[in-house]
């Protein structure tokens, strides 16, 4: 009985590691997403509207892409031999995972809708932002393939610079709202610049929430 318990155990590892691979093709594309997004304020900066836009519609294909990958993984996880918590586990951070397109995507859509050049101290913060996004989903992702290949020490070392990502994500927030207070900005500009400056922060926090699963996936799999 007690070799069977063990041939089950290793099963389920191979299962998780098989999940953990499907997530690695999900980063990418949610890696994408985070691209697109930086090329629409990137395009939006330089005062092109029509390469705003075509970027903007690419990170909503991404996100699409992305969230078949999700299902492909939920349906995985449901007919594999992993007990109810591990599948518990891996559940939350395939989602956390797809929460971070999802948060790429909303942002665009915002951006989509802000028409009037901003202040330039606007723009350089949000520029700002975006960098600390790709910077983050870029760890993320190596976070990711660490753990795939088994490396915990690198997993979790990436996984701190994600955690010091988000706290410069936090601070940004604050310098982007101040400069959208001070800027002299029409009423609708003025709600979409602010509400876009939330999301942007909300986007870290996704990569950051993901990063605290692979940091307890991990730490369990020691």
């Amino acid at each position: 009985m007690k070799g069977t318990r063990n041939i089950l155990g290793w099963l389920g590892m191979e299962e998780a590691h098989s999940v953990m691979r499907e997530a690695e093709l999900h980063i990418q594309e949610t890696c994408k997403t985070v691209t697109y997004l930086s090329e629409a304020v990137a395009a939006f900066l330089a005062g092109n509207l029509n390469a705003k836009m075509a970027a903007i519609i690419q990170v909503k294909e991404s996100e699409r892409v992305a969230d078949k990958l999700l299902w492909k993984m939920i349906e995985e996880l449901s007919g594999q031999l992993l007990v109810p918590p591990d599948r518990e586990d891996l559940l939350r951070f395939v989602t956390a995972l797809d929460k971070i397109a999802d948060t790429t995507n909303k942002a665009a859509r915002l951006l989509a809708f802000i028409e009037n050049r901003p202040p330039d101290e606007v723009l350089r913060n949000i520029v700002i932002s975006v960098q600390i996004i790709v910077r983050g989903a870029d760890m993320l992702r190596e976070a990711i393939r660490a753990a795939v290949r088994n490396d915990t020490a690198k997993a979790l070392q990436l996984c701190a610079e994600v955690e010091r990502c988000e706290h410069e994500a936090d601070d940004q927030k604050r310098v982007l709202i101040s400069a959208v207070l001070r800027a002299r900005l029409e009423a609708a500009d003025l709600l979409l610049c602010y509400n876009l400056a939330e999301a942007l922060e909300s986007i870290t926090d996704r990569i950051d929430t993901a990063s605290d699963h692979i940091k307890r996936l991990n730490v369990k799999g020691r």
